[in-house]
């Protein structure tokens, strides 16, 4: 134990003062793949559907026109387009020409309700 210590050790002082391009960058790769591994291991499985938020929505849909309903479909159809979606519109206040500065809102309304589970 005390050998791999001290391995570790000479080892994160000589990358630290003769860092090395290519080694780096294997490092940080090897790095998000094992973060990736653990994340999945550790994973609570409790996410958001996003077919729920889509189906808050449909209640509102007589104010949507047939180019913003099908636009909500598309954004709805994965967790992951929903979250991007929440970010660049919803927080960083990003305009979208598919949906009405009415409608945007009530978008962003419904996925705040749910962003923590996102």
């Amino acid at each position: 134990m005390k050998k791999l210590l001290i391995l570790i050790v000479a080892s994160a002082l000589y990358f630290h003062f003769y860092p090395n391009e290519k080694l780096n960058n294997w490092l940080l790769e090897q790095k998000s793949v094992v973060l990736s591994y653990f994340s999945d291991a550790t994973d609570t499985k409790i996410r958001l559907k996003s077919d729920k938020i889509y189906q808050d929505l449909s209640n509102h849909f007589a104010q949507f026109n047939a180019q913003e309903q099908t636009y909500v479909a598309e954004i709805t159809r994965s967790r992951k387009q929903v979250k991007s979606f929440y970010q660049s519109h919803c927080l960083d206040k990003k305009r979208t020409t598919k949906l009405h500065r009415d409608n945007l809102i009530k978008v962003c309304q419904t996925i705040s309700e749910y962003s923590s589970l996102l």
